[in-house]
């Protein structure tokens, strides 16, 4: 019997697809989808070396740090989750800031990004937003590891608001064909999913074994292993796979093989419409001199910035 549950568009590079179950985010969130006035090459004349530079940025990370792209591509989509597209996940503002948030653990990537930053703001100075960086980095990253190549709107403006309360309630909604986990997000789901203590029953039989060794019951929480255990750090079907078949590690995983319309999400239209919801652009927000602080904020005030 084929494989004809995943009816997926084929991509140029026999490219896969992570599931974003967008379709949903405007019901489980309150920030609303705003094309306002993105747009294709907006730094075509302003700083038409833009997105190259963030290209060869991501690219050098990635040789260094085969986990980069799994690190960039999560980071957009806890930026989107919370103030909307705009960059507030790079804010470091301490305890208070919206990237010490329990659901943003294990969030990296933010040097990548800073180094960008930096890189454009010699050659552009005030020009292109941290947002746009984010969006444009994620995009690269998805193309380093075999995904699709798309082109990513432009013209978002940066936050001002960095505020830990405002991510309480970040959803995790994705197939994730590359990157890592910690025990800590599957310790629930091992040891205590049912009433009487049990396991997850979609965990397939075979497979459970092997991640409870990975995790024992009461053991290091800080033991990271991969989302995709087959092909680790290759975006490609795999993962849809592994859902089917019982093998997802992590329950939002799993649970996107139960909804029928997350499995026909195209990635490319997916991401585009993601890197939309909430964005600043005109006279909103900033153009950020460096992503990890407000403009003329001073460090220990950017979580009360409006």
């Amino acid at each position: 019997m084929g494989f004809s549950p995943f009816k997926m568009p084929i991509y140029r590079s026999k490219c896969g697809l992570i599931i974003l179950f967008l379709m949903s985010l405007c019901c489980i969130h309150p920030i609303g989808f705003s094309q306002g006035e993105l747009r294709v090459g907006f730094y075509s004349r302003t700083c038409p070396q833009a997105e190259s530079i963030v290209s060869s940025v991501v690219r050098e990370a990635t040789l260094s740090n085969p986990r980069t792209p799994a690190l960039l591509l999560r980071m957009q989509f806890h930026d989107c989750m919370v103030e909307g597209c705009d960059g507030s996940i790079l804010i470091d503002n301490g305890n208070a800031g919206e990237r010490m948030a329990t659901g943003n653990q294990g969030l990296g990537g933010f040097d990548v990004i800073d180094k960008a930053k930096a890189m454009l703001e010699r050659v552009c100075k005030g020009v292109v937003s941290c947002s746009d960086i984010v969006a444009l980095a994620a995009r690269d990253a998805v193309f380093l590891r075999n995904g699709p190549f798309y082109q990513v709107p432009t013209g978002r403006r940066d936050g001002r608001v960095s505020d830990i309360s405002h991510a309480a309630n970040i959803p995790e909604v994705a197939a994730h064909t590359i990157g890592t986990t910690a025990c800590f997000f599957i310790e629930t789901r091992l040891y205590n999913f049912t009433q009487g203590g049990g396991s997850d029953p979609a965990i397939n039989p075979d497979f459970l074994p092997k991640l409870k060794a990975k995790c024992p019951f009461r053991g290091d929480i800080n033991v990271r292993l991969p989302l995709d255990p087959v092909t680790e750090e290759t975006f490609d079907v795999q993962i849809l796979r592994n859902i089917r078949d019982g093998l997802a590690v992590i329950e939002s995983d799993a649970r996107l093989y139960d909804d029928r319309a997350t499995k026909r999400v195209d990635f490319a239209e997916a991401m585009v419409k993601m890197g939309n919801i909430g964005v600043k652009t005109g006279s909103q927000g900033e153009i950020r001199r460096i992503c990890t602080a407000v403009n003329g904020v001073p460090f220990s005030f950017i979580s009360v910035a409006s």
